[in-house]
């Protein structure tokens, strides 16, 4: 299947400059979601991990459904003051801007393998944020599987410089 043509994308979103990978139009397609959700559940059958983790928000859409398929546990990394319970948190740059992401202290514990799903790699700050969350709760990160690379943003080069597994499902320019 080809995922490419489920992918809308949006100039100038969500500011000036930017060609935003919109998935809304791949969830929407029962088939393409589960082919989706199925290769990124075969991608991650080479990793030994214990957990899966998501990254707000899109990344709960597929680690989910993975979660549920791999019988998993998830672990919710979410945005600034969504989560109740203490926790740790990093801030990191974004291409437009910056944010803070943050997990529970007791989502992850010590020596555990968390893999972590999320729609989309480009710069990698949030990934590598995610790692480092992953990393303070004391786990490592089995690996990254993303539905999008794109490879003319630094991201994935990134994340494999730290010697992290990476995974994607396609590739897009990000420009």
């Amino acid at each position: 299947m080809d995922l490419k043509k489920h992918i809308r994308s949006i100039k100038d979103y969500p500011k000036k400059g930017i060609l935003f990978r919109d998935i809304t139009t791949l969830i929407k397609h029962p088939d393409a979601f589960n082919f989706t959700v199925d290769k990124i559940v075969e991608l991650s059958k080479g990793m030994k991990f214990d957990k899966i983790s998501a990254i707000e928000s899109r990344g709960f859409v597929f680690a989910s459904a993975v979660s549920y398929l791999t019988n998993k546990p998830l672990v919710l990394l979410r945005k600034k003051n969504k989560l109740p319970a203490d926790r740790h948190s990093v801030d990191f740059q974004l291409e437009y801007g910056s944010a803070t992401i943050e997990v529970h202290k007791d989502s992850i514990s010590k020596n555990e393998n968390i893999l972590v799903i999320d729609d989309l790699i480009a710069t990698g700050g949030t990934a590598e944020a995610a790692a480092k969350l992953i990393e303070m709760s004391g786990g490592s990160v089995a690996g990254f599987v993303f539905v999008i690379n794109l490879f003319d943003l630094p991201g994935k080069k990134l994340l494999e410089k730290k010697s992290y597994l990476v995974k994607c499902l396609i590739d897009f320019p990000g420009h």
